[in-house]
């Protein structure tokens, strides 16, 4: 069979080499051609089309600015998936591309099946959406428990697979904890000191929610550097230049390491996204963060009409309560993360309450999201669906 995957940004590329993996398992004969990154480049063991560096823009000013590109890319994709045709086209999340890639292959091939792993998050924002799944794809997977409520209230039926995350962090751990050594090596490797604890800094994996985060959490952070190590998690395919302007000279930053920095991390601040629920999964106390462009927005505002769930970041999403706190829009401050830092780092010697509590509630959404296997359930549904 044929499989042609559209992924848009890092995770995507992740999620989507995991899925190549279990594609072949289940098809021996697969033939891969995708829309992606190196991951995926290494589980198909041929180059994308496009690399994700090329999609990857978010906020309006940003995707008009690089409009051009970003429409060249589009119709180039659904062009190249015509003209391959393949078996099944799978898109993997990055919704405002890949709905239009549905939409073109459906109206110009209906014969070709369009599946969609990880759904979008349109149960926080542009419900409105419902409308184009229930018209271009055909079968949908869903990563979070919670989501199977929403989409029964559209009837709109879908399969809940299990998480990514929770097969590409075990299947990290997994190799990590092969060597006992893996932590001191990597901090060592790093030019990190092993005897003082790490504050991690994740400012997500784009240019515009970097820009918009990354100073606040780094300043933040500066004053607690007498006790801790400060170390940003540098997102892949961005330049390191991109970073100097936003951070101060000195600063720590370690890319493609966010798995390694995680294992070792004592405490995390955590641009909102998927690196929320990957935290929680290495069991990193930490506090979520979100800088948005109509930050002087009343925060109730915000949640009646833009945001239609109680909570943003997934961890509290999954346990369906506030399990880390939520600095979004106007609350996102120097002196209130400065403050829901304190509370978490302690002396770095014991936990504070806050720590202990916060472990606790992650062993509980551990347990709701399930054993790894997202990936293999998917391919399974995948192939069992075209033979």
């Amino acid at each position: 069979m044929k499989y042609y995957l559209v992924a848009g940004e890092a995770s995507g590329d992740l999620h989507g080499s995991n899925l190549i993996k279990a594609l072949r398992e289940k098809d021996p004969k697969a033939e891969f051609r995708f829309f992606g990154g190196d991951k995926m480049a290494e589980a198909s063991g041929t180059e994308p089309v496009r690399h994700y560096r090329e999609l990857a823009y978010m906020g309006f000013v940003a995707v008009i600015k690089h409009a051009p590109a970003l429409l060249r890319n589009l119709s180039l994709c659904q062009h190249d998936i015509l003209s391959w045709h393949p078996d099944v086209v799978i898109l993997i999340d990055y919704a405002s591309f890949n709905l239009k890639v549905a939409a073109y292959v459906k109206k110009h091939n209906k014969a070709i099946p369009v599946h969609f792993y990880i759904s979008p998050k349109i149960w926080v924002w542009k419900q409105w959406r419902i409308r184009y799944f229930k018209r271009d794809i055909d079968r949908l997977y869903i990563i979070f428990p919670f989501e199977k409520a929403f989409f029964a209230k559209h009837n709109y039926p879908v399969t809940y697979v299990g998480n990514p995350s929770v097969d590409s962090v075990d299947a990290f751990r997994q190799e990590w904890q092969k060597n006992t050594e893996s932590a001191s090596q990597w901090i060592s490797s790093q030019g990190l000191d092993i005897d003082k604890p790490i504050l991690a800094i994740l400012p997500g994996s784009r240019r515009q929610e970097i820009k918009a985060n990354l100073p606040t959490m780094i300043k933040a952070a500066t004053p607690y550097s007498d006790r801790f190590q400060i170390v940003i998690s540098g997102a892949p395919g961005i330049e390191p230049e991109y970073y100097s302007t936003l951070v101060p000279d000195n600063s720590k930053i370690v890319f493609g390491e966010t798995y390694a920095l995680l294992s070792v991390a004592h405490t995390a601040i955590v641009v909102s996204g998927t690196a929320t629920l990957e935290t929680a999964l290495f069991k990193v106390p930490q506090v979520v963060c979100y800088s948005m462009p109509y930050s002087k927005i009343p925060t109730k505002l915000v949640r009646r009409f833009i945001i239609r769930t109680p909570y943003i970041s997934l961890v509290n999403l999954v346990a369906g309560k506030e399990v880390v706190t939520e600095l979004v829009s106007y609350q996102f401050t120097l002196e209130n993360l400065s403050r829901e830092i304190q509370k978490l780092l302690g002396t770095g010697l014991t936990d504070t309450e806050e720590r202990k509590i916060m472990l606790e509630n992650y062993e509980d959404i551990a347990k709701t999201l399930g054993s790894p296997g997202a990936a293999n359930h998917t391919a399974e549904a995948i192939v069992k669906a075209l033979y």
